[in-house]
This record gives C-alpha cells, structure tokens and sequence, in this order.
C-alpha cells in the first residue's frame, strides 16, 4: 500500500509538473509573438509610421503571418557553411531563455500548487549557469557561418557576454547577502515583508539592469549585430526558420531577464496592498497574482522596446569601458557596503 500510495504521489507530481510546463510554454509562445508585433507598433508611433496594421483587426493577426511566412519559405543553407554547426547553433540561442523561465515563481499558488515549474534552493545559480549558454548558439552560429561578418559579430558576442555576465552576478550577490537565501521564491518572500529590493538596492538594479541590455544584445549594446557595420551579425548566412529561432530567441530572453528582474526587485508576484502580498487561497487570487507578475513583466519588456528606437549604438571601447572600469568595480563596491551594514546592524 505505501508503495502504491508512492507511486501515485510520484504520479501527481509529475502530471503537475507537465501541466505546469505546458501552461508556460502556452503563454511564453504568444508573448514572444506579440511582443515583436509590439516592438513593431511602437517603432512605428516613434517614426511617425502606421506599423502592422492590415492583417486582422487592428493588425493583431499579423505574428500568425510572420510565423507562416517562415516557415513556408525556402529553408537554404549556403554550401561554404560547416553544416552540422549551421543546425546546431539557433537551437542553443533558443532553448536556454526556455530553461530560465522553468526556476521562476510566476505566481503565488493555484488549485493547491506553486506556480513555478522547478522550485530549486540555488534558483539563481541554476538561471546565471543556463544564461551563460546563450552565447555558445550565437559564437556556434558565426563560426559555422564560415564568413568574416557573422565570425566577427560571434567574438563581439562572446567578449561583450563575458564582460556584463561578471557585473550583472556581481550586482545580485548583495541581494542574497540581505535575503539570506538563493531560492527565488524566498527572495519574493523576503520583499513581500518588508520593501521592494529595488529601494533597498538600486545600484544592484541599475547594474544588472543595464547589464540585461547588453546580455540579451539590445540596443545601445547590439554589437554581435549591428547592422551598419556587420551587414548582420551572427545571422548574416541565416533564413527561413532558423533566422526565426534565433528571433525567438532574442524576445524569450527578454522575456526571461525581465521575469528575473521582477522576481529580484519588484516583488515578483506581490503588490504591497489590498492583501496581495500573501499567496493566494481561491483560484481567483491565483490568477491575479499571476495577471500582476506579467503586468511588471510588461513594464520592463516596453522598456526593452522603447530604448532600443530612442538610443544610439555605443562603440565597441565605449561598452567594453562601461563593463570593466565601471559596472564592475561599482558592483564590488556595492557588496563590500552591504556587508560592512549587514555586520554593523547585526
């Protein structure tokens, strides 16, 4: 009996765990989606454009036509490319942003369950250690391309990865110092008792901040890109649906360092009213907390947005300064005064 009570329990957790991942990827899909059609309107208003706009009402049908378009056109792949890497690289670019999502409480609770797909005790390690992967994809790709434009844009990935992943771990480590705990859901417990960790860290925030732009190759930090002067960057010899993986990619990684941004210092899940700072006890209360994690979420992917078609491009010495002779020293600094606070309050 205990052994088939196990079973069944082992049964339960797995079968949640599916839902769960299955819920996620339902709802990061469309995101991805319509957040490139967002990105689209909003360049528009900025240039004085009407945008998308034919395809469906108010042009909302039109991520469908950009996926159909994909993948009804000519899947090629150039005879001078190093094929088996050629494949291989837009999957890497898109299956870590997927992983990162899985250690994010996205929710307080729903019929019974936490809203998250893997509650780890070393939460954050796992999404650093996952996050890394992505330049392996974009470096794989301009490699493989075997062409100087996309080989250049994947060291430029590569050095500039490595540069901001220093500073933006740096910038969190004094987040832990004050929860006491490297679990996310801890940490959205920890702010829901007190304040937001943006007020009691906003240098760590602007850090890892500025830090996501440039680890996610946005606008002022698109140098693996860069158009005007690498024709395209890492993807220069891709079409059809493997261009499109590594598009994907680009926006679920926003999405991904958006959703970490809101776990770390905006309450995840929580509002600091009405009593929305405890998990919930109906199924309503659980969507609404999940309504106000992708709420937050939204804030920072209009962010991602709106600076990529207001700011320019930073040289390459100007991002490589930015990240070594100043993000860094002041994320050190940063952890030094947390400790000498934490030692003298305590």
């Amino acid at each position: 009996m205990e052994a088939l009570s196990e079973a069944n329990s082992i049964q339960a957790i797995l079968l949640f765990g599916l839902l769960k991942v299955v819920m996620v990827v339902a709802v990061l899909m469309p995101m991805i989606s319509y957040s490139v059609m967002a990105e689209r309107r909003i360049s528009a208003a900025i240039q004085d454009r009407i945008g998308p706009n034919r395809v469906g009402p108010f042009g909302l049908l039109q991520p469908i036509a950009d996926g159909l378009k994909f993948l009804l056109k000519e899947d090629f792949t150039p005879n001078h490319v190093r094929k088996a890497y050629f494949w291989l690289a837009p999957a890497i670019a898109m299956v870590p942003p997927f992983l990162t999502i899985a250690v994010i409480p996205f929710g307080s609770t729903l019929g019974g369950q936490n809203m998250v797909i893997a509650n780890l005790n070393v939460g954050i390690l796992f999404t650093f250690s996952v996050v890394s992967l992505g330049v392996y994809g974009i470096v794989l790709a301009g490699y493989a391309s075997n062409s100087k434009y996309p080989f250049f844009g994947g060291i430029r990935a590569s050095a500039q990865m490595i540069s901001y992943e220093i500073a933006m771990g740096m910038s969190v480590v004094p987040l832990f110092m004050l929860v006491g705990d490297l679990n996310l859901g801890k940490v959205i417990e920890y702010q829901a008792s007190g304040a937001w960790l943006i007020f009691k860290q906003p240098l760590a925030f602007i850090i890892f901040l500025v830090a996501a732009f440039a680890e996610t190759n946005r606008l002022p930090f698109d140098m693996p890109e860069s158009e005007t002067e690498l024709v395209s960057g890492y993807h220069t010899e891709y079409s059809s649906m493997k261009f499109a993986l590594f598009f994907l990619g680009e926006y679920a990684a926003m999405i991904s360092v958006s959703a970490l941004m809101v776990t770390l210092f905006l309450g995840g899940w929580t509002l600091p009213f009405m009593g929305l700072d405890t998990p919930a006890t109906t199924i309503l209360g659980g969507l609404l907390h999940i309504g106000i994690f992708v709420g937050k979420l939204s804030i920072f992917m209009g962010l991602f947005i709106w600076v990529r078609w207001m700011l320019p491009r930073f040289r390459y010495d100007q991002l490589m300064d930015l990240g070594w002779r100043r993000f860094l020293p002041l994320a050190l600094l940063n952890i030094v005064i947390t400790a000498c606070l934490l030692w003298i309050t305590r």
